[in-house]
């Protein structure tokens, strides 16, 4: 019977307490804790790239209708204002009216994007001037 009950003790021994499935439980939630807001991060600054390619490629336009007409405000420019980002994250528009020698663009955030605080609404120039809106002063960390 001393066999017996030897084999039954290192039986029990094999298996994981609650103690330790707590630990591991606290464990995990810490790290997911400071994880996900790191990673809610880093995706809005990956969102923030489309915001940002599409006002370069808005500008782009308007300097290639500027190269043609003199103007960037010339009726026969094809570039038509308020237009979606190609993800569909930001909306770009023009600051007031498209002048003939100076623009103003604005990508605002949309959806999920509009969470953004840092840096908002981004901003761009015919100076080629880069900005934001966000409580984040330094531009160089929006662009």
């Amino acid at each position: 019977m001393s066999m017996r009950y030897g084999k039954h003790k290192m039986f029990r021994m094999r298996g994981v307490t609650l103690l330790e499935l707590m630990i591991v439980v606290v464990i995990v939630g810490i790290l997911a804790t400071v994880a996900y807001p790191s990673y809610r991060e880093q995706v809005r600054r990956t969102h923030r790239a489309d915001g940002k390619g599409m006002l370069l490629q808005t500008a782009q336009q308007l300097e290639r209708c500027y190269t043609r007409f003199s103007r960037y405000n010339d009726g026969n420019c094809a570039v038509a204002l308020p237009v979606n980002s190609p993800e569909g994250h930001y909306v770009i528009a023009s600051v007031g009216a498209i002048g003939a020698s100076a623009f103003t663009l604005s990508a605002t955030p949309l959806g999920g994007q509009a969470s953004d605080v840092n840096c908002g609404v981004l901003r761009l120039t015919s100076t080629g001037v880069q900005g934001s809106l966000g409580v984040d002063a330094d531009a160089n960390n929006c662009w």
